[in-house]
This record gives C-alpha cells, structure tokens and sequence, in this order.
C-alpha cells in the first residue's frame, strides 16, 4: 500500500513517494534486522524537489531523501550552467545510515541469510564532482571529497567496537575522516546483438591532514552481452583491492542478491580483495515475461585475514562461494519486477525479491 504525489510550487517540482510495506515484508517471510515498536520505522519513501533555475541564472538544484525500513540517505546536489564541451561542475553533500551487515552481519540459515550485527555506519560527504565531455564511447568522472564515517549502535550511541570487542574503525576512535580523490571511466559499446560495457574506479586518500586515511582502491566490472536467437547470455566479471589504511567497513563484502545469490549480504565473506564472475541467460515465456538460469561465483582471494580484526573468520564466512538457480523477470509500465530462487554451496535454498526501474 503506497501513495505517489508531484507537486508543482513555482518552477520548482516535489516528487513525494511513500510505502506502507509492512504486509509485504511479512508476506515476503523478510527477515528483521532489529527489533523497533514505531510504527514509523515499517514505512519507505522518498521525497525529491527538483529547481530548474534557482537564483535566475539557469543554477540546477536538486535535494532527494529516500527513508527504508532501516537506511536512509540524504542528497544534495547544486550545478551551475557551462558550455558542453566544458567539464561540468557539481556540488555535492551526501549523508547515509545504513546497517553494516555486508561486513558485521552474522550468517544464519547456512549463510542464506544475515542477521543484524549491532553496527551501523553513518557517513557524510561533501564535495565537488567534475563530470568531463563525453565521446562516443567513453565516459569520465573526478571527484575530491571529504568524508566522514561514524559507528553507531542499533540505538544511535556512537561505538568503538563490535560484539567481540574488536576495534570498527581505523583510528580507534568514534569515527574516520580522509579526503578522497576518485577517478571513475567508463566505456560503452553496443548494437542490435551484443554490447560492452568497462567500468574502472580509482581512489586515493590524500593526506591533507595528518588524521586523514591514506589508502588506494581500486574497483573494475566489466560485462559482455549476446543475443543468441531468442535468448540473450549476459556474463560478468567483477574485481577490486584495497592497499594501505583500512577500516573493516571498506571490506568488499562477498553475497547476496546481484552479487552472489543463494548467500545472504555479504555471506560468503569480506577481504582486501575481491573477484567475481556471473553468467545469466533469459529468455521469452511471453510478451511481458522472461524466465532466467544463473550462475555466480566469488572469491575473496584469501584476504579476509588482512583485514582489521578479521570479521570473516570470526563469523566463520567461508571466503568463497557458488550461487546457481532460475528465475523470473516481469516487465510492466511501473517498472520491472524480477523473483530468483537460488541454492548456495551448503545446499540452502534461498528465494529472492527485486524491483528495479520504478516510475516515479
């Protein structure tokens, strides 16, 4: 049960989405993170306000809030006008709270689920992202930030340690600063059979201040896909590693729906570094439906024990895993709905919601 309102005030729009989803989770058979008694905390939204010229001369800003059962995220961005084949320039602030169970949840369920594991990760970001012209095929982004991470508590207190009374940051305090440098490329091609798609991400904490964080980490995908008949191959690779100062949130988490299905969030592990492979093929059932067999598998690459405090090993992750099912995807004027039932290496069998693409 939701409503769905936009609102024209001035030039100005606000799109405002809320959800009561309660029922569904229930239906669903979700499991709950943590215990809450407020009635607000079972409904999602999202509220967005759009201005197209702010100060009168064509200055762009746009403020979003979106509220889950037990994240939200707030984001700010303002940008003024410049020519195309001059890089774009935007200001960015960025706040999010969000469970930290891809690192400190507990595997349950033989690892088809993640429970709650008392940590929470509050960050804030601010500053200036630099998008520059595009070509035909390539893409590139520069950004500077600064950033703040903060540890709470299921409760909101700021925490120093997890449940084993191992250190959550790399400072040993309540929180981590670090300004970060972050180059993203991105190359594109594709016809009426196939397309490429590369991704690669680089970040590198400066040493502006001598409490920063100074680390690099790097991030690639790369995807390929074919039409064969009817049917369509989709294949994936996925890798990344992180050298120097390290907090346990930066981990790559290993699992869960999109990653490695049949594992619940970060399930299979959190290392260093990270490897991953996925092989999806769909084909046709009818003109709105579409059915899919999967395959994806993940290694951290034996990292896990370089990471502060080794969260993996003491929830007994296994470091690697293998997901394999069938699903369905659903095509409909709202937006895209998609249902995988999976099976991990122990066996588990897992079932798995998605909606993607959702008209606002």
């Amino acid at each position: 049960m939701g409503a769905q309102k936009s609102i024209h005030a001035g030039k100005a729009k606000i799109d405002v989405n809320v959800d009561f989803t309660h029922k569904l989770c229930a239906s669903m058979m979700l499991p709950s993170l943590r215990n809450t008694g407020s009635p607000l905390s079972l409904v999602i939204g999202s509220l967005c306000i759009k201005h197209p010229n702010l100060f009168g001369g064509n200055e762009k800003l746009d403020v979003s809030w979106d509220k889950g059962l037990y994240d939200s995220n707030i984001f700010v961005a303002y940008r003024r006008p410049r020519p195309q084949w001059v890089a774009q320039q935007c200001f960015v602030m960025q706040h999010s709270l969000s469970p930290e169970i891809g690192v400190h949840g507990l595997p349950v369920d033989n690892f088809s689920r993640s429970g709650s594991g008392g940590v929470n990760l509050s960050r804030l970001s601010v500053g200036l992202d630099i998008n520059e012209p595009a070509s035909s095929k390539w893409s590139s982004t520069t950004s500077i930030k600064f950033e703040n991470f903060r540890l709470l508590s299921d409760d909101g207190c700021s925490i120093t340690r997890d449940l084993d009374g191992f250190p959550i940051t790399c400072s040993g305090k309540a929180h981590d600063s670090m300004i970060v440098l972050k180059q993203e490329s991105q190359y594109a091609k594709a016809n009426d059979r196939c397309f490429s798609r590369f991704t690669m991400q680089i970040e590198q904490g400066i040493p502006v201040l001598s409490k920063c964080l100074i680390f690099n980490r790097f991030k690639f995908v790369a995807s390929k896909g074919i039409k064969l008949g009817p049917a369509f191959l989709l294949t994936s690779l996925t890798g990344g590693s992180i050298v120097g100062d390290m907090a346990p949130y930066q981990a790559f988490a290993i699992g869960g729906l999109g990653i490695v299905r049949g594992y619940g969030v970060g399930a299979v592990g959190s290392g260093r570094s990270c490897l991953v492979a996925n092989t999806e093929v769909t084909f046709p059932l009818c003109k709105m439906l579409e059915g899919s067999v999967f395959l994806d598998r993940r290694t951290d690459l034996g990292s896990s024990r370089l990471v502060p405090g080794n969260p993996a090993l003491r929830q007994g992750k296994p470091g690697s895993g293998v997901g394999l099912g069938y699903g369905l995807r659903f095509k409909s004027p709202l937006g895209h709905f998609q249902v995988d039932y999976a099976i991990n290496a122990f066996q588990q069998k897992s079932l798995y919601f998605g909606i993607t693409n959702l008209a606002s």
